[in-house]
């Protein structure tokens, strides 16, 4: 895929190991450098990072790194089991899926970066991506930061009754923590604090949509879907959230608009 320049920014596929390490390393920022203060910077990697395509965006002018996501393209659903996402769902359900998939991994921004044309480029570098590959569904962990699930209480409620899988597809609880959508957050599975239910959501309980990670902003306003539950993450101190869309089930409207960031 040829680089896409838009504004002040520029997307592109990692070239070489080094940009590799560019991606790792503004993902231990994003990811975990506010668990670790005082800390000397790091690199956030997997053995996943191997199997993937590393997508970057930088500032045109200077070559900052500012926003970063790794893809792993998928022949069919009898693939699913080597995304990093079915280290925490079972996702038998989706080994029937007929066509090409592509899950989205990883996908961070620089803490100091608040440009939304950031985004809208990188979703437009993604959707470059999708048709190339001739994919029907792109998947992958939307996180929610922390791993006290009490203040996202309104927003889990808000997705588990609006934006739930079709059961068809629904993955199924393989983590040994996690929280369900329709129950309190008392009843957090396999341990663990928890909340219970008159725990004050603070801006959650007045707004759930306003505490959305920007990334399953997105995929909903494409018209995905998530499952019914949370998956808790010790290890980076967050909340995934699977979450997927259906490309064939994007608005029109939408659709054009991700044509038009990808042209």
């Amino acid at each position: 895929m040829q680089a896409l320049a838009k504004g002040n920014y520029l997307a592109r596929f990692a070239e070489a190991g080094a940009d590799v390490l560019r991606a790792q390393e503004l993902r231990w920022r994003a990811f975990r450098a506010a668990r670790r203060p005082g800390a000397a910077g790091g690199r956030d990697a997997d053995e996943f990072d191997r199997l993937c395509r590393h997508m970057l965006v930088e500032e045109r002018q200077t070559g900052r790194l500012v926003a970063a996501a790794r893809l792993l393209p998928l022949t069919s659903g009898c693939e699913i089991g080597r995304s990093y996402s079915a280290r925490h769902y079972d996702l038998s359900a989706l080994a029937a899926w007929p066509g090409r998939m592509v899950e989205m991994g990883r996908f961070c921004l620089d803490p100091a970066c608040r440009d939304p044309d950031v985004i809208r480029i990188l979703w437009g570098a993604v959707t470059r991506l999708v048709e190339a590959e001739g994919a029907g569904l792109l998947f992958g962990c939307t996180s929610f930061r922390g791993t006290d699930a009490g203040p996202y209480r309104d927003a889990f409620a808000m997705l588990g009754k609006h934006h739930r899988a079709p059961e068809r597809w629904l993955p199924k609880v393989k983590a040994p923590r996690v929280v369900r959508f329709d129950r309190g957050f008392g009843d957090e599975i396999g341990g663990g604090p928890g909340r219970g239910p008159g725990h004050p959501a603070g801006d959650a309980g007045r707004a759930p949509m306003r505490c959305l990670p920007p990334l399953l902003k997105s995929y909903l306003a494409m018209g995905g879907w998530v499952g019914d539950h949370a998956v808790v993450d010790d290890d980076l101190g967050t909340l995934h959230v699977f979450t997927a869309v259906e490309i064939s089930r994007i608005p029109p409207a939408r659709a054009r608009a991700l044509r038009a960031l990808a042209g």
